[in-house]
């Protein structure tokens, strides 16, 4: 958002450098869909043509999956013992249209067990700064527990991370295995916020096997 194509395409090389693999995207539209890569997925069409979907999962050790974001929630999941990672992008609609859950499901799908399942919950918008209208608040915490919250300032807010934690246990992460401690990126001008400068770029949250 604001950034020029060539410095993108720079920067995803860089990160292609550093972790020594292709990494994959998805054009990211809020949705709850969820794209398999798995052993017969053309890798090269991937990338030059990203599907369509909020999360990618796989368990394959050549590719890298990678998630965009600038206040959104990036969630990387990982089963080591059976050897299945996944990347999903939950901003508000994703999260209440059941993002993380199919995301884990899409996981069971190539062999994961949902209790095995280790997730962190990288930089984000916290619940102190995402104001949102009282009604919204409202409506989010009817379809999950404990989003609702309240601005540093006083004003009705959503917390994406209580969400997204309760929607990972619901799915049948253990709780110990979630971590959601990240910086928050309306508060830490180290990382892209669209909130706080409405021009900006994102980051990626990227997951990868040995």
């Amino acid at each position: 958002m604001g950034d020029e194509p060539a410095r993108v395409e720079a920067n995803r090389a860089r990160l292609e450098t550093a972790l020594a693999r292709r990494v994959v995207y998805v054009e990211q539209v809020h949705s709850a869909d969820v794209v398999t890569v798995d052993a017969e997925t053309g890798v090269d069409d991937l990338a030059a043509h990203p599907r369509r979907a909020d999360a990618l999962v796989t368990a394959r050790s050549d590719v890298a999956l990678a998630i965009m974001v600038a206040d959104c929630l990036p969630v990387l999941l990982v089963d080591a013992e059976a050897g299945v990672v996944g990347a999903a992008h939950a901003g508000r609609r994703g999260l209440l249209d059941g993002i993380l859950p199919a995301t884990v499901e899409a996981m069971e799908g190539l062999g994961a067990r949902a209790e095995a399942i280790a997730a962190e919950i990288g930089p984000s918008v916290c619940g102190r700064c995402y104001e949102v209208p009282a009604a919204m608040r409202d409506e989010s915490e009817a379809l999950i527990g404990g989003i609702g919250a309240e601005t540093s300032w006083g004003t009705p807010s959503l917390d994406l991370r209580a969400g997204a934690v309760s929607s990972l246990v619901s799915a049948g992460l253990d709780a110990a295995n979630v971590l959601a401690d990240a910086p928050c990126t309306v508060e830490d001008e180290a990382f892209f916020s669209y909130r706080r400068a409405a021009t900006t770029g994102r980051f990626a949250g990227a997951v990868a096997l040995p």
